[in-house]
């Protein structure tokens, strides 16, 4: 049984932070937050309860939760009694290296350090530190407070009992944490959900498809069946004999490039930045990109069901 009641420090108060927050606030234990803007941290607890309204969260469940939650104006002061710190500061090596600097000139020694990143190798954010067995990654998909993923990531230096620990308390929040034993760029999912993307954006730019028959295909096909059968399951099925017959006839034929697509590219000099841009693969009116921000939220609710207290 994890304890409840432990000190949480979360640096960084964004997106991602608060969900971080929010989670571990339900979970029973105390939260400190800390941001370097102001603005971003004093807005954190408006946040936290409109996340958890649209969750379908009851008044006095975030009313509970938010009493676990404490700002705090410096990471000093966040992270002096913490049994766990999580940094969700923006993807830069530099910043985040900074951080944990501070974040061990002042945390207890017990205190196991987390840094929350999709594709930056843990190795390179810890190694400055002076006792890097306590380190670890913690990779939160996007929005943390609704999908059930967090990877665990080891560093060659990191203890066992201390990813054992976490992962303990990832369970006991709530989530669906997975072990990833080396510390390679884009850990597990990332490296899946960009090995699709690399094939998705060479069908476009080899003139197979549009960007429309790409999507439709995934939401249509095997993207129905990703939530409850995954890739290796969905091997086993056919059979692996089959799994062999199928690679050795279109493998050969898949994008391999090790670069960035050229096309992908000449869209970014563009400006074609994607839906906040109003174009990307596809065009996008305000409406149409709402719409797709309202359908996620919505399905990933309906996938959660009403998460009350």
């Amino acid at each position: 049984m994890v304890p409840k009641k432990q000190q949480m420090a979360i640096i960084g108060a964004g997106l991602m932070g608060h969900g971080i927050a929010l989670t571990l606030a339900r979970a029973g234990q105390y939260v400190t937050i800390s941001d370097p803007h102001e603005e971003t941290l004093k807005s954190a607890p408006k946040r936290i309860s409109d996340s958890l309204k649209s969750m379908g969260v009851r008044e006095e469940a975030i009313a509970r939760a938010l009493k676990m939650i404490e700002l705090c104006s410096s990471v000093r002061a966040a992270v002096k009694d913490a049994d766990f710190v999580f940094e969700a500061a923006p993807e830069k090596l530099d910043l985040k290296r900074r951080i944990f600097d501070e974040i061990e000139a002042h945390a207890p020694e017990k205190a196991v350090l987390a840094s929350n990143t999709s594709v930056i190798q843990i190795t390179k954010i810890m190694e400055g530190l002076k006792l890097r067995g306590r380190a670890l990654g913690t990779h939160w998909w996007n929005p943390p407070h609704m999908i059930p993923l967090v990877e665990v990531i080891k560093t060659e230096w990191t203890a066992p009992e201390v990813a054992q620990g976490m992962m303990a308390l990832l369970t006991s929040a709530g989530k669906t944490p997975v072990m990833v034993e080396k510390d390679v760029p884009g850990f597990i999912g990332n490296r899946l959900q960009h090995a699709l993307w690399r094939e998705a954006v060479s069908l476009v730019e080899r003139g197979i498809c549009d960007a429309e028959a790409v999507d439709t295909v995934v939401k249509s096909c095997f993207g129905r069946r990703l939530a409850v059968l995954g890739p290796l399951e969905n091997a086993d099925l056919v059979g692996t004999d089959l799994t062999l017959d199928i690679h050795e006839n279109v493998l050969f034929d898949l994008e391999s490039r090790q670069g960035p697509s050229p096309y992908l590219e000449q869209l970014v000099r563009d400006g074609k930045l994607g839906m906040k841009s109003g174009e990307g693969f596809r065009k996008w009116t305000p409406e149409a990109a709402e719409a797709v921000r309202a359908r996620v939220g919505r399905h990933l609710t309906r996938l959660d069901g009403i998460l009350d207290d």
